[in-house]
């Protein structure tokens, strides 16, 4: 996979193309990224990439013109995302989509955001949450994370990411490793047994339990068999009887 990044800051990705999981994915030839530095293609000598918005207004807004220029200096920028608050909200599915994408090039805007007609010349707007960053970057470093960790060979045991949390619809059940005991917390004796049959009925009963408690809104998009629609309904009346 290619993944090429325009930013008016490129050093920011200095770092996360060189270490972790994304590091050891450059270092095995299965991504590799070019940074673009959006300032080479402003139209003067001090490298301005904003100007004041028409129409009046606090902040500076990013010139089409200059972004513009810097896509069209990459010869193949394959599928286009621009990141934005104003976006589609980034999420596993979309992850597993851009994937499967040969070439995917990232806009990173700046202050208040990069004039709208830029728009025009992108695949697709995405967002990584209701609130705002001062750059695109943070927000492009966290869909491409996402993205390269699911390519094959990436991660050493794929096992691993296709247990993670929303893989499955739901969010990942609780984890534990040793010690077995501290400051007196245990870990569930389950886990302990040995019965792998236990074991897995425990963490789709948590993982259940888990997401109905923090992402109840999940439940609403997951198709569910029938050993979990009768877990479901246990947790549900364990929850009411909590309340009485």
């Amino acid at each position: 996979m290619r993944i090429n990044i325009l930013t008016i800051f490129p050093e920011i990705f200095s770092g996360f193309i060189s270490a972790g999981i994304v590091g050891r994915a450059v270092s095995k030839g299965l991504v590799e990224f070019k940074l673009v530095n959006i300032r080479d293609f402003a139209t003067d000598h001090y490298g301005s990439v904003d100007d004041y918005p028409y129409g009046g207004g606090s902040g500076m807004v990013m010139r089409v013109d200059v972004v513009h220029r810097a896509l069209s200096s990459i010869e193949e920028p394959g599928y286009r995302v621009l990141t934005s608050p104003k976006g589609e909200v980034f999420n596993q599915k979309m992850a597993e989509e851009l994937k499967e994408k040969h070439t995917l090039t990232f806009i990173c805007g700046r202050y208040k955001g990069i004039d709208a007609r830029i728009e025009a010349f992108v695949d697709r707007v995405l967002s990584t949450g209701d609130f705002i960053l001062s750059g695109g970057e943070v927000a492009a470093m966290t869909m491409v994370d996402a993205i390269v960790r699911l390519l094959p060979g990436v991660v050493g045991k794929e096992d691993s990411v296709n247990t993670d949390s929303f893989v499955s619809g739901l969010l990942e059940p609780p984890l534990f490793t040793r010690p077995g005991e501290y400051m007196g917390m245990k870990v569930p004796e389950v886990l302990l047994s040995g019965n792998h049959e236990s074991i897995r009925r425990w963490r789709m009963k948590e993982a259940l339990r888990l997401t109905m408690e923090r992402r109840p809104e999940l439940l609403d998009k997951l198709e569910m068999d029938e050993e979990m629609g009768r877990m479901l309904t246990e947790l549900k009346k364990e929850k009411g009887d909590e309340g009485d």
